[in-house]
C-alpha cells in the first residue's frame, strides 16, 4: 500500500512540472503517438475493410493478415524497424510499428460491421433503386459504424499501452519514466507512470464506449429497446379464456 501512496505522491509532486521531461509533456507525447498512429492506420485499414465487406472478396486474406499482425512482438518490431530505418528516422520506425499494431483491429471492425448487416436491408435498398454508392454510404456505413468504432476502440487501447516502449528507442512518452526508474529501482516512479498509462487507457476506453452507443442509428436502437411480446403469452391467454 505504501508503494501506491508514494506513486500518487510522485504523480502529483510539483517536481513533475519541471525537469528534462515534465509529466504533462510526456502525456502529450504519449497521446500524440497514439492518435497519430491510429489515424494513419485508419486511413489504410478502414477503406480496405469497407471494400472487403461491401464486395465480399478478400475476407480470408484479411483474416490471415490480421492474425499474422497480432502475432508480431511489438518491442522486437520497433527494434527491427529502428535498425532498418536508422537512428535519424527512429520516430518513423516507432510510428510504423504502432500503425501495424492498430491495423488488424480496424480492418476487422470495418469489414465485420458490413457483414453483420441484414442482407434484406441491402436488398430493400436495391429494390428502391439505390445505386451501389448510395447503398454503401447510406446503408452499410451507418449500420456498420458501431462495430467500426469497436475496432477503433480496441486499436486505440492496444496502441496507448504499447507506446510506452517508444522510450526504448529514446522517443519519450510515459515509458521514459518507467525505463528510467528500472535501473534506479525507483518503484514509486515506475508505478506512478504505469498508473498514468492505465488512467489514459481507461479514459479513452470510456470515451469510445460512449461513442459506440451514440453512433447506433435510431431505428436500430429503437428496435432493440422495444420490448418484444412473447408468442406464448397470447397462447396462454387464449387457453385460459372460458369456453
Amino acid at each position: 500500500m505504501n508503494f501506491f501512496i508514494e506513486a500518487f505522491a510522485w504523480i502529483f509532486s510539483p517536481e513533475r512540472l519541471s525537469g528534462s521531461l515534465p509529466l504533462p509533456t510526456a502525456i502529450v507525447q504519449h497521446l500524440a503517438f497514439t492518435f497519430g498512429s491510429v489515424l494513419i492506420a485508419s486511413v489504410i485499414a478502414i477503406p480496405a475493410g469497407w471494400a472487403i465487406g461491401h464486395t465480399g472478396r478478400g475476407r480470408e486474406f484479411a483474416v490471415f493478415l490480421s492474425g499474422a499482425a497480432r502475432a508480431l512482438p511489438s518491442l522486437g518490431l520497433i527494434v527491427l524497424l529502428y535498425l532498418v530505418f536508422g537512428v535519424s528516422l527512429k520516430t518513423e520506425a516507432a510510428v510504423t510499428a504502432f500503425v501495424l499494431l492498430a491495423i488488424p483491429s480496424l480492418l476487422a471492425g470495418a469489414y465485420a460491421g458490413f457483414e453483420a448487416i441484414d442482407r434484406t436491408v441491402i436488398d430493400a435498398g436495391r429494390a428502391m433503386g439505390m445505386t451501389p454508392w448510395q447503398i454503401l454510404w447510406k446503408v452499410e456505413v451507418p449500420l456498420g459504424l458501431p462495430l467500426l468504432i469497436g475496432g477503433l476502440r480496441t486499436a486505440t487501447l492496444q496502441v496507448v499501452a504499447t507506446v510506452t516502449i517508444a522510450a526504448y528507442v529514446g522517443l519519450g512518452g510515459l515509458g521514459y519514466y518507467i525505463l528510467q526508474g528500472i535501473p534506479l529501482r525507483d518503484f514509486p516512479q515506475i508505478l506512478g507512470a504505469s498508473i498514468v498509462v492505465i488512467a489514459l487507457a481507461l479514459v479513452l476506453d470510456g470515451v469510445f464506449a460512449l461513442l459506440q452507443r451514440v453512433v447506433v442509428p435510431r431505428g436500430v436502437a429503437a428496435r432493440f429497446q422495444t420490448p418484444q411480446r412473447s408468442p406464448g403469452v397470447r397462447t396462454r391467454a387464449v387457453a385460459s379464456t372460458p369456453a
